[in-house]
């Protein structure tokens, strides 16, 4: 939380166009977006009910561009990283909404199984571990010293090449996994003493795979074991927040799968 008391926490709300699919298929758009009130308007087209309304920090409807949601939401808190503090930017929803082409990140898959995107030998999974000094972390994994974004972008696109993505009913390009990239960002400054004095910040990444009804997925066989896991990876995750939220819990079950207990790390820096 920065000294003029801005919130540490905000949540953002855009809206994907329909999409040729759903067009030819007659579908109409059933939602409404202010972004000038950060209002979302939800109507039901079966029945005459008034649109129900829901208010966000910030709303961005179908002709949003990506650096319209860099300058007026992400810019702020990349410059608190640079200060030395740390952020985290989830993107949840359902499969298809576009949280993979808002992030433009793709990296460390988590199912239930835990493989490094960036390794050489695919076939490996990785351990999670846990020590004093640093929490939770993942025993092996790869790590990369950047010195300019294009080494950063390269790094993702490497990653994003290795990352599990396979069709459903609901996206042609789903994405089967939960990525994290996580960009540490290390610089010095000499103080008033005259001496070098090194900050470190820390970005976390987060593009959650889409939560769906299988019914409408069509998922069978290995994509229908896929989206158990994580439909309860993403539960397990809604029970974390919600535990958070509540400030009341004693427990707080990170523990009820690997990609909470991953995120650990990631909560208590928010």
């Amino acid at each position: 939380m920065s000294k003029s008391g801005a919130e540490c926490v905000k949540v953002v709300v855009r809206c994907r166009p329909l999409s040729e699919k759903e067009t030819s298929e007659g579908y109409e758009r059933v939602v409404d977006m202010f972004p000038e009130r950060g209002v979302v308007e939800i109507k039901n087209p079966k029945n005459g009910e008034v649109p129900k309304q829901f208010t966000f920090d910030a709303v961005y409807d179908w002709n949003s561009k990506q650096l319209d949601l860099y300058d007026e939401t992400f810019r702020p808190l990349i410059d608190s990283v640079l200060k030395g503090f740390n952020g985290t930017i989830f993107a949840y929803g359902q499969t298809g909404t576009g949280k993979t082409y808002t992030m433009e990140v793709k990296c460390n898959e988590l199912q239930e199984e835990i493989r490094d995107l960036l390794a050489k030998d695919q076939s490996k999974r990785l351990e999670l571990k846990e020590r004093p000094d640093i929490g939770v972390y993942v025993k092996d994994l790869s790590s990369f010293v950047c010195k300019s974004i294009k080494e950063i972008e390269h790094v993702m696109t490497v990653g994003n090449q290795n990352r599990s993505v396979g069709a459903t009913n609901m996206n042609l390009h789903s994405s089967r996994s939960h990525a994290i990239f996580i960009i540490t960002i290390e610089h010095s400054q000499v103080g008033p003493d005259d001496k070098n004095h090194i900050r470190v910040g820390k970005l976390n990444l987060v593009d959650l795979a889409g939560s769906e009804r299988q019914a409408k997925t069509g998922a069978m066989g290995e994509r229908q074991k896929e989206a158990i896991k994580i439909n309860l990876s993403l539960s397990a995750l809604g029970n974390v927040i919600s535990a958070l939220v509540d400030g009341k819990s004693s427990h707080i079950p990170y523990r009820d799968s690997k990609l909470t207990r991953l995120l650990q790390g990631i909560y208590s820096s928010v």
